[in-house]
């Protein structure tokens, strides 16, 4: 039976394989994790179909491979173990391809890379920790290589003692090497595809940076009226993300250049904004999922689309289709308190906006007709723009406009 490398989305045609879970000559059951494969976004891991015996494995691990191609080699008893096509009712999608090779045998066989499998968590059991507030390294482990099974997690809640927690953040990566005062710390793959599509973009794209001053105090009355009420009904705090988001989208409408790919000599603009969110995944690198059509939401159902996507980053539960399709970027640092930042741009978008921190400030009003000073919540909002596509003229005048729409908006109606 051949193991064909699965489709990972509807406009994905090629995946990384990242992990072989059995060897050569190794048994494997039915729907036992037998590899992992990965995108520039996201990991997943993949079952085998059926149960036999591994005879083969064609493709190793880091190898980038397209859709369809046979990675490995399964006997499952019914004889058809050199690539022949089987029955069609052998395999099940997405395993099944009528895609041929574009691989050939090697020789040696392939070992499976060393990996500290007790951090490779399902999406089931990632889910199962966040629900209940608990790291990995909390739980003992008694699958393969020590990995975290759900039923592992299932019996330390009923009662096992339950080691005391540290701040995932702070964890060490299981390869640290120190000595002589330095630390090495390996890139973990999410790292490592996240530097190199900034590499990627800083190379392909002439990044120019500008920024405007906003005026939050209507988002802030809109905010203060919904205050607690909101989260009680909602169970998060709104922020001012979905209000910028929503500006953002409405004036796009009136700059539809800024919502737009590069594609080879030529600039193509997008009639819906697919608005992608960063997210950072506890200071491992960041994932930019996308809220698809964001300009016919309101704002309210634009704060829970983002708190839903996160949440689900968070739990490494997006899948492939949830990256596709961005027409604009928006990267929220304000949290962290920063003043102004510099974002790479989401290629092959031709801009990205970051939100820093809304601080309250003195600023000059005017007060029947006369010059005043108060005190207003004030942000900063930092676009890089990609000099091929459009010009600073135009990225200013949709930043005029941005902060024209968050400033005069009377956005408490936005939300009930």
């Amino acid at each position: 039976m051949d193991i064909v490398m699965p489709q990972l989305g509807e406009t994905v045609s090629e995946g990384t394989l990242t992990l072989w879970h059995k060897s050569v000559g190794d048994e494997v059951a039915a729907n036992e994790v037998l590899f992992e494969i990965g995108t520039d976004k996201v990991e997943m891991e993949v079952p085998a179909p059926a149960a036999g015996v591994l005879k083969e494995i064609r493709v190793e691990v880091g190898e980038t491979v397209g859709v369809g191609t046979v990675l490995a080699i399964l006997d499952d008893g019914s004889g058809a173990t050199d690539s022949t096509p089987t029955s069609a009712g052998a395999l099940t999608p997405p395993f099944a391809s009528a895609a041929p090779p574009t691989q050939t045998a090697r020789q040696e066989p392939v070992l499976a890379r060393k990996r500290d499998n007790s951090l490779r968590l399902s999406p089931v059991v990632r889910k199962l920790l966040a629900e209940n507030n608990l790291q990995p390294h909390q739980v003992t482990g008694t699958g393969r290589g020590g990995r975290i099974k759900r039923a592992d997690v299932l019996a330390l809640l009923k009662g096992a003692p339950v080691a005391p927690a540290i701040p995932s953040a702070r964890l060490q990566s299981p390869s640290a090497v120190s000595a002589d005062g330095r630390t090495v710390v390996p890139f973990n793959r999410r790292r490592q595809m996240t530097a190199e599509h900034m590499v990627r973009s800083k190379a392909t794209s002439p990044h120019v940076l500008q920024a405007v001053e906003a005026d939050f105090t209507t988002v802030e009355i809109a905010r203060r009226r919904a205050g607690a009420n909101w989260k009680a009904k909602e169970g998060f705090s709104l922020s001012y993300l979905p209000f910028i988001a929503k500006a953002v989208c409405d004036a796009v409408a009136e700059y539809p250049r800024i919502n737009a790919h590069v594609e080879g000599e030529s600039l193509v603009t997008f009639d819906v904004v697919n608005l992608a969110i960063a997210v950072d995944i506890d200071f491992e690198g960041l994932v930019a999922p996308v809220v698809r059509d964001a300009a016919s939401m309101a704002v309210v159902d634009l704060a829970r689309a983002i708190n839903e996507l996160a949440g689900r980053a968070r739990r490494d539960a997006l899948g492939p289709d949830d990256f596709q399709g961005a027409t604009y970027t928006i990267s929220n640092n304000g949290t962290f308190g920063t003043l102004i930042t510099a974002p790479i741009i989401n290629q092959p978008q031709v801009a990205i906006l970051s939100t820093d921190a809304v601080v309250k400030k003195p600023v000059a009003v005017t007060v029947d007709g006369a010059d005043a000073v108060a005190v207003r919540p004030v942000g900063i909002l930092a676009q890089s723009f990609d000099h091929r596509a459009i010009d600073g003229s135009y990225s200013a005048a949709f930043l005029r406009r941005l902060k024209e729409i968050i400033e005069s908006r009377e956005w408490a109606a936005a939300v009930p």
